[in-house]
């Protein structure tokens, strides 16, 4: 942990009034703003609303205290959603499974950070980010139109006589479908208003309002809840039932619960691993993603490392206090930017916030429409879809299109996990594939103008090549992708056969152990064949790999030539009956 020091330390040393007001006021705001975000976030992840603001709470506090970044606010956010319903909807692992794997991923971000790993999270292809957002986003959106539609089924309450209550639908993308499908005759007009009205309040609130001073600053989200909350009280007041409340479906406990540790098997360590591993992967994706784009907006430039290890933190922490799994969020982090927050001490003030509103308000969140959250989670989902840039990779290479296409399909039809470990495996595939299309091995004959005079230096010259001697030009690096390029080659010239074989390696930047066995097998079959080999033009580097392998008990080391006209003339004088070459 040496040399990672938390930007707090540094932004706090000449600390003024001035920028503790401005960090006071963007604190206060965007607490206001991850009030609503973290109920929704919390209900649809399977747990209690006061899991979410308790997240937002403990982990906003952390990331802000330790973070390697001056602005970014820490919580729930939208990605977790599904791995978090997953886990607790998951009778081998519930709530105890997901605490427990929030805790192995707070440790892998801890180790990433400890390590200086923050740089490699960053080598994920974009492609695969844009495809596993993408499939999040539609399942968020799925999970929300049972509630969108006020969709009930019929039960059998405890007195035995029946009862409607909220649908409860298959954990899998197209059973929940099927399932809405079969149940559409429940459909609810007056949640269907409701839903559809937050989600107007949402959306064009912040424009319409945007040039009032105070009003202006309240987030689309709270004045959805708000007014969605007002409505839902004068309908019930009318005699209207059906529109569930937060209240109907949960009791919340408006206080910090005990710090408790969690019971923790080697087995079930094990088998949660695969799911801790891609909440870490993703949490350290997004909350890097969020610092770089803040950097960009406030001219900074921020200890990605140090911001995994508190990343890491937040998530073994959290935890123990019944929280889910957080991250950097994007949208906050903007609103803190935007509302002058400009130093760590904006998101603990927003943690302070968050805090102080679970302690005083939250009885009254019993009466929030759960209407009004699923349109909250539908804009949600909407601003993670990112059409726009799919739209734009569609333009790209078609291994970008197969890479994101095949990602969002496997995170809507499968999950996170399996979508993340294909997307890579594929993405690499197809890398090496186009590394590949990049490397050439061909086969010059006669006379003819090759180009460089030599290896190392620029100029133009025809070489005559000698009879019984074929020269070889590899262009491109040559690896486990391409080493068998050479016996296909082999395979095509036909029957007559060179006494020596010129192999220019000078466009060759790296060699591999496939491609070194590779080559050390050709040499070792030409000289049975009686056909001698001369590399030429071979780099530094590369020379180097090929001493490691030994390569001087298959040919002398003055075979291995600077550049061409060296090897040339070795060809010549072994075909005239001079120098002997070793085999």
């Amino acid at each position: 942990m040496k040399g990672l020091t938390p930007r707090i330390v540094d932004t706090v040393r000449n600390y003024s009034r001035e920028t503790f007001m401005k960090d006071l006021m963007a604190g206060i705001i965007v607490g206001i703003v991850a009030l609503p975000l973290a109920i929704a976030f919390g209900i649809a992840s399977g747990v209690t609303p006061e899991k979410g603001i308790i997240t937002a709470i403990v982990a906003g506090f952390i990331i802000s205290l330790l973070g390697g970044t001056k602005v970014q606010i820490g919580g729930p956010t939208g990605a977790f959603i599904v791995i978090i319903y997953g886990i607790v909807t998951n009778p081998e692992y519930g709530l105890q499974g997901l605490l427990i794997a929030t805790i192995l991923a707070g440790i892998i971000l801890v180790l990433l950070g400890a390590f200086r790993l923050g740089v490699v999270i960053k080598f994920i292809p974009y492609p695969i980010v844009v495809g596993f957002t993408a499939g999040i986003a539609l399942t968020i959106f799925t999970t929300q139109i049972s509630d969108v539609f006020g969709l009930t089924e019929q039960a059998v309450s405890a007195t035995g006589e029946a009862i409607r209550i909220p649908l409860k639908t298959p954990g899998d993308f197209i059973g929940k479908w099927v399932c809405y499908a079969e149940n559409i005759s429940t459909f609810n007009p007056w949640n269907f208003l409701v839903a559809i009205s937050s989600l107007l309040v949402i959306v064009l609130s912040p424009k319409a309002l945007k040039k009032v001073p105070v009003l202006g600053k309240i987030p689309g989200s709270l004045w959805g809840i708000l007014l969605g909350t007002v409505a839902v009280l004068i309908l019930k007041q009318q005699g209207i039932e059906g529109i569930d409340t937060i209240g109907d479906r949960f009791h919340i406990q408006a206080q910090l619960p005990e710090m408790v540790m969690p019971s923790i098997s080697f087995e079930l360590v094990q088998r949660l691993m695969p799911v801790a591993f891609t909440i870490a992967i993703l949490g350290a994706i997004e909350s890097l993603l969020s610092a770089t784009v803040a950097d960009g907006v406030i001219s900074d430039r921020h200890d990605s490392n140090m911001e995994l290890v508190a990343q890491g933190v937040a998530n073994i922490v959290t935890p123990l206090f019944g929280g889910i799994p957080a991250t950097g969020a994007i949208a906050r982090t903007m609103t803190n930017i935007n509302n002058g927050g400009r130093t760590p001490v904006a998101g603990i003030i927003h943690a302070v916030v968050l805090l102080v509103i679970l302690l005083l308000l939250m009885p009254y969140a019993e009466y929030i429409p759960m209407a009004s959250l699923a349109a909250v989670l539908i804009f949600v989902s909407y601003n993670m879809s990112g059409w726009r840039t799919i739209r734009g990779l569609l333009k790209n290479p078609k291994s970008d299109v197969i890479v994101m296409s095949v990602t969002f399909l496997l995170t809507v039809v499968f999950d996170l996990t399996i979508a993340i470990e294909v997307g890579l495996i594929l993405a690499c595939a197809l890398f090496m594939k186009r590394i590949m299309e990049t490397t050439d091995i061909s086969v010059i004959r006669d006379e003819i103008d090759l180009g460089d005079a030599s290896d190392m230096s620029v100029g133009e010259e025809h070489l005559t090549i000698p009879d019984g001697c074929a020269v070889y030009e590899i262009n491109g690096p040559y690896f486990f992708g391409i080493a068998n390029k050479f016996d296909d080659l082999m395979a095509n010239i036909g029957h007559e056969r060179p006494r020596v074989r010129i192999i220019r390696m000078r466009k060759v930047p790296f060699i591999d152990s496939t491609g070194i066995h590779n080559l050390q097998n050709l040499i070792q079959m030409n000289h049975e064949e009686g056909i001698h080999v001369i590399l030429s033009g071979v780099n530094p580097k590369v020379h180097s790999q090929l001493q490691k392998a030994r390569f001087y008990d298959l040919m002398d080391s003055d075979h291995i030539c600077p550049h061409i006209d060296v090897a040339i003339q070795k060809a010549r004088d072994f075909l005239s009956g001079g120098t002997a070459l070793k085999q």
